[in-house]
């Protein structure tokens, strides 16, 4: 594991270098995530179901079950997934191995703990969507990879955890939504949406329903792409005149495709001030959603503070 300590703040870990591990890992935070799912009281746009960036991997916070509580950690650091209660707690080794044998021993550590949990077995948002216990297809794990991941999330959220401080008004924690394998974070008009038409894979419309209920601006970042991952950001509603504004970085651009405004994460990395230049597409991404939405900006944000020491 020395070598992994070695990693630099913004690390490179291009897409095409762990697609199987990425695929692999994304299917076994669904099934972590779906245990959240199906114990934590139901909150506002699914943000009960995230999960979140945490000193040495992914967490689940506290989860609910009967009258105590537990959590599970992915230790990206340790290479394992830690189920813990008050009392006890179990192991699952990060290591590679099928979808479908990590699915069982999750299931049967939960089990072992006195926290039998059901949950729909089935990925969502995907194409190919497998049962768990049927999924022997995506088996491949890379340590190293994982922990770089892990590392470019870390980043992520250190600069996405300012970009939420300057907002008053309604606004979402920076979580892991497990369903596209994104990091994100949203800020709210307070006014109602649309009802969104739904249509992603193997996903019921009333979760985007639900998801999009209200006007927002979202981004975040996604391990996919051609390069290193991307920081994207949209608006939805999408107001006449976004896809238009002037967005930095100079290497920011609207993808017509996607309906969003993206960045390369090796953009990001290489530039000679990675966290301003990430800040400045968050701030600028949401100052066109703001202004074509004609959101009322002196209501709901607020100017960086200082922290107190």
């Amino acid at each position: 594991m020395t070598g992994l300590r070695e990693a630099t703040t913004w690390p490179a870990l291009r897409v095409e270098d762990w697609t199987g591990t990425r695929d692999t890992l994304h299917l076994w935070t669904q099934v972590v995530g779906k245990v959240r799912l199906a114990l934590a009281p139901m909150v506002n746009h699914w943000w009960q179901s995230a999960l979140y960036v945490s000193a040495r991997g992914l967490t689940t916070s506290a989860v609910p079950h009967g009258g105590a509580l537990f959590d599970a950690e992915f230790d990206f650091c340790a290479q394992v997934l830690r189920i813990r209660t008050a009392d006890d707690e179990r192991i699952v080794r990060l290591e590679p191995k099928s979808v479908a044998a990590f699915h069982r021993e999750v299931m049967g550590a939960l089990d072992d703990l006195g926290l039998r949990t059901g949950i729909h077995a089935a990925p969502n948002e995907v194409r190919h969507a497998i049962p768990f216990q049927q999924d022997t297809e995506h088996a491949t794990y890379e340590p190293a990879s994982a922990h770089l991941w892990w590392r470019q999330l870390v980043a992520a959220h250190r600069v996405f955890q300012e970009f939420r401080a300057e907002f008053l008004g309604k606004a979402s924690p920076v979580h892991y939504f497990w369903g596209a394998m994104d990091l994100a974070v949203t800020r709210f008009s307070g006014r109602p949406a649309p009802p969104h038409p739904g249509g992603a894979p193997n996903c019921p419309d009333e979760v985007m329903v639900e998801g999009y209920s209200h006007e927002l601006s979202s981004c975040g970042f996604w391990p996919g792409g051609d390069g290193e991952g991307l920081f994207y950001s949209y608006a939805y509603p999408e107001p006449a005149g976004f896809r238009g504004h002037p967005v930095p970085p100079e290497a920011a651009s609207y993808r017509a495709d996607l309906g969003e405004f993206v960045l390369d994460y090796a953009d990001v990395r290489a530039a000679a001030d990675p966290d301003r230049t990430l800040l400045d597409f968050l701030r600028g991404s949401y100052e066109a959603a703001a202004r074509a939405g004609d959101w009322d900006r002196p209501l709901l944000e607020t100017a960086p503070r200082a922290r107190l020491r």
